[in-house]
């Protein structure tokens, strides 16, 4: 939702804090309720929520049906396949690592921008994305050779890229919503209302039960999760790429993963070993790098994108 009138100081530190902590709100969700139903609440809540906006504002929400097309796409992507992924990488690592696999989103932006719409590689890309990879390399080295390729923090890596190279295609889809004239605010919710929908065929489809976790836990993290990081992340997140450009506005995805592995250490009691400590630090500066080198053009804001978290 739009943030007019706020400082962008706090705009960001509001974006930051929001998306660092949400990934722990994820790890609470686990447990009770089955990851897909839990998504399900969740984005049926944020959708409602970003109807009543639009109803309030009087913002269009009818578009062609091939629009629908391209939204629902995009909610495949960014709102369904993305999320479940990451609910279930959930089981097998921190909330810590989950965000720090994800802050490699701007790097996969860059590739699937070039696969996908055209926008030629700059060569400038290649040396971050190699420290950036090297780095997750070592933060998961120590765990994989302790307890094998077969181990649970093996599972949650890898379904954990996989949910971040989702969310860079659903950040792809964005451009052609743009280009067929679907503002950002009616993309999302149409799109987490397509999300929703899709997250319960998948629950229907697994025989999962559409119960509810009684803690109070649960609800507050259900309710934070859908109001803030959901509804107010991307608002405050979309106004900072409108005011400063998406390039510095994606500075959050070097920041967020440094709230959510001190979340980590503090309350999932996450030890770290000097080299994994070395690997984030590789992690974080290859993100750094490619975005001070970045100079995009008009059409790459949209795929600079933050997590929908």
């Amino acid at each position: 939702m739009p943030a007019r009138g706020i400082p962008v100081w706090v705009l960001y530190l509001i974006t930051v804090a929001i998306w660092g902590s949400s990934w722990y709100g994820i790890k609470v969700q686990l447990g009770v309720v089955a990851p897909t139903v839990s998504l399900t609440y969740r984005f049926a809540l944020a959708a409602a929520i970003l109807w009543l906006f639009c109803t309030v504002t009087r913002r269009t929400l009818r578009f062609p049906a091939r629009s629908h097309v391209w939204m629902a796409l995009q909610a495949l992507c960014l709102f369904c396949g993305n999320y479940i992924l990451f609910y279930y990488a959930g089981f097998h690592v921190v909330s810590g690592l989950l965000a720090l696999c994800f802050s490699t989103i701007p790097l996969m932006n860059v590739f699937n921008a070039a696969f996908f719409v055209g926008e030629p590689v700059d060569r400038n890309v290649i040396l971050p994305s190699l420290i950036s990879l090297a780095g997750l390399v070592l933060v998961f080295l120590p765990e994989f050779m302790e307890k094998g390729l077969g181990s649970s923090p093996v599972i949650g890596f890898a379904l954990s890229m996989i949910a971040t190279y989702l969310a860079s295609l659903g950040n792809v889809l964005s451009v052609k919503l743009k280009n067929v004239s679907v503002p950002v605010v009616q993309a999302n919710t149409w799109g987490m209302t397509y999300g929703a929908l899709f997250c319960a065929v998948v629950a229907l489809v697994q025989g999962a039960s559409f119960n509810y976790d009684p803690r109070t836990e649960y609800s507050v993290s259900l309710v934070l999760l859908a109001v803030f990081a959901s509804v107010i992340g991307f608002g405050t997140y979309l106004t900072l790429v409108q005011r400063i450009g998406a390039g510095r506005a994606a500075f959050s995805s070097v920041l967020f993963p440094l709230v959510a592995l001190s979340i980590s250490t503090v309350v999932e009691d996450h030890h770290w070993t000097p080299l994994a400590v070395a690997g984030v630090v590789l992690v974080l500066s290859g993100n750094l790098i490619l975005l001070l080198r970045r100079r995009a053009p008009a059409a790459a804001p949209q795929l600079q994108k933050g997590p929908a978290q």
